[in-house]
């Protein structure tokens, strides 16, 4: 049965084949119900082969397995022995998928939960049209990436900025998700919308290389030539430009997934749920193979060089595989949580709820919009399945984090791959952490953790330097005073310790999956009052809010990519 879920819609859609200008050409997107008014619906022309959409996304690799390493399914592939029959169309226009997926050409979309739900408000105006996601394919986890000039240190100094990106793409979501957590909005920020995603002069990328541009979502390709550092009358890249900010840190906002046309679901549920069965398998197969992968294993080497070929137009196999390292399949365990869990905190209906506000003040959908999934009986999809990945992983090596953050600690540098960050207040003598007082803290924590899966996420405990300055005043010994600073550090430190073993108590007792390893405890003691360094001691709080300010724990989310000696091997 069809499942309706009540909550406001997002949505992203790709417009990669407009042509390329002598300069960036910016453009005004507006709803897609109105772009989309008027045109015809048509009933699906289903003969012996069905047209199935893919994009140059690493997930679509599974679906080229699937169908036997070809356009047409080939027999004795994946789909053909669940007597499916495809022909695969390379489309990475989303606009032309709709025009087709309304024409009655194909009843499936192609593109991130985004992009979909951007089309869901004008789709929903023929109830034949009303997409519903039946299948979550992948995590984007480094494919796509902020690339920012000099100046810009954390998300919060976009603040004023202008930031360019593609019209109806896949990074609208990712926009406002990072804004969003970093307190701002969209009219915090100018924005400077192109027609393309990559290689034009109407792309992101073109765009950032111009002046009055201080930050683009680019996909990985485009951000590694803009930070080569080669000089700008050598190629392309731009002088001090450097990611902030690639979804190999924040590995759950951009994901892909399939939709089908309500009136093709209601007359072909059993074949569209063999659909989905025969893609689950064809991804726990490409798992097997990568992992299983000599060098040259000539079912690895085909399969690439055909998705190559597919997907990108390229010979080389090497292409195509630097888009599988940049996401993760996420199976069926992934399609539970996804679909089914209302615990995990980037579940379709959370992705929905929390971005549709940021497209409504954007202009890009007019109302929200309720969104189908297919509600289907995963226990029937289990069936045939090893489960590959489903085995829960520590995210970082402990001893490494230990090792790094009290070297950072040392060195004064433990903000300077700060993304965002909040703290909590305690009172004079406090050691315990209760719920029922800091569970918005919670559940900020939690969020944070949850969309930023590469994020190092540490809790730092600051004391009041007040009694420190006391005794120095009153002539106590260096001996005694250098003390008493250790004694307000191992404080902080325990005070830490005892705000992560709460926020893990309170994750447990609500359902919510927690990578432990993803946190690391700081005591910083009297180190870095909020009143400031006055020489070389703490400045004194020449008020009760400013002395009361000191007492604080802090939650900052850090930017670890480069560190790799802090991530466990997948």
């Amino acid at each position: 049965m069809t499942r309706l879920i009540h909550l406001p819609l997002i949505a992203v859609l790709t417009l990669w084949a407009l042509p390329a200008a002598a300069a960036p050409h910016y453009v005004n997107p507006e709803p897609l119900s109105r772009i989309l008014a008027g045109s015809a619906v048509a009933e699906i022309k289903k003969d012996s082969r069905i047209q199935l959409p893919v994009n140059s996304r690493c997930g679509d690799i599974a679906t080229i397995l699937a169908n036997g390493g070809q356009a047409q399914t080939q027999p004795g592939s994946i789909f053909s022995k669940a007597k499916l029959d495809y022909q695969l169309v390379r489309e990475e226009s989303f606009s032309a998928q709709l025009k087709n997926y309304q024409s009655g050409k194909s009843p499936y979309l192609r593109g991130t939960v985004g992009m979909i739900n951007m089309a869901t408000e004008a789709l929903s105006q023929d109830p034949r049209t009303k997409p519903v996601i039946i299948y979550q394919m992948s995590w984007s986890t480094g494919g796509d990436a902020l690339v920012v000039k000099p100046g810009i240190s954390s998300a919060k100094s976009l603040k004023g900025k202008t930031i360019a990106l593609q019209a109806y793409g896949p990074h609208v979501d990712y926009m406002a998700s990072i804004l969003g957590d970093a307190g701002l909005t969209v009219k915090d920020v100018s924005l400077r919308w192109l027609p393309d995603l990559t290689g034009t002069e109407s792309s992101p990328m073109a765009a950032f290389q111009q002046d009055g541009v201080d930050a683009a979502f680019v996909i990985a390709r485009d951000a590694a030539v803009l930070t080569s550092g080669v000089a700008a009358d050598a190629g392309d890249s731009v002088r001090g430009a450097r990611v902030l900010l690639s979804t190999r840190t924040a590995s759950r906002i951009i994901t892909d997934v399939y939709a089908v046309r309500s009136d093709y679901l209601q007359t072909h549920r059993k074949e569209v749920r063999q659909f989905v069965h025969a893609l689950l398998k064809a991804g726990e197969a490409l798992q097997t193979l990568v992992a299983d992968k000599q060098p040259r294993h000539s079912d690895y080497h085909q399969l690439m060089s055909a998705a190559a070929l597919l997907l990108l137009e390229s010979e080389t196999a090497a292409d195509v595989e630097g888009l599988y390292a940049d996401c993760e399949l996420t199976g069926w365990q992934g399609n539970v949580n996804f679909f089914e869990s209302p615990t995990f905190l980037r579940s379709l209906a959370h992705l929905t709820y929390e971005i549709q506000p940021a497209f409504i003040s954007l202009g890009l959908i007019e109302s929200q919009t309720p969104l189908l999934s297919a509600g289907w009986d995963y226990s029937q999809l289990h069936d045939g399945l090893s489960l590959i990945g489903s085995t829960f992983r520590p995210r970082f090596n402990r001893q490494e984090v230990a090792t790094v953050i009290a070297q950072k600690q040392r060195q004064g540098t433990l903000n300077e791959s700060e993304l965002f960050s909040f703290e909590i207040l305690f009172e004079p003598n406090q050691n315990d952490f209760p719920e029922n007082t800091y569970q918005d803290a919670f559940k900020k924590a939690l969020q944070y953790a949850s969309t930023y899966g590469g994020a190092l996420i540490t809790i730092e405990g600051h004391s009041d330097p007040l009694g420190y300055l006391r005794k120095r005043k009153s002539g106590e010994s260096p001996m005694v005073l250098g003390r008493i600073k250790q004694s307000a550090k191992n404080l902080s430190l325990s005070r830490s310790v005892a705000v992560r073993d709460s926020l893990i108590s309170y994750a447990l007792s609500h359902g919510v999956t927690l990578n432990q390893s993803q946190f690391a405890v700081v005591g910083q003691g009297i180190a870095k009052p909020k009143t400031g360094i006055c020489g070389n001691e703490p400045c004194a709080p020449k008020t009760e809010e400013e002395w009361s300010d000191n007492m604080r724990v802090e939650f900052r989310i850090l930017q670890v990519e480069a560190e790799s000696s802090l991530s466990n091997p997948l």
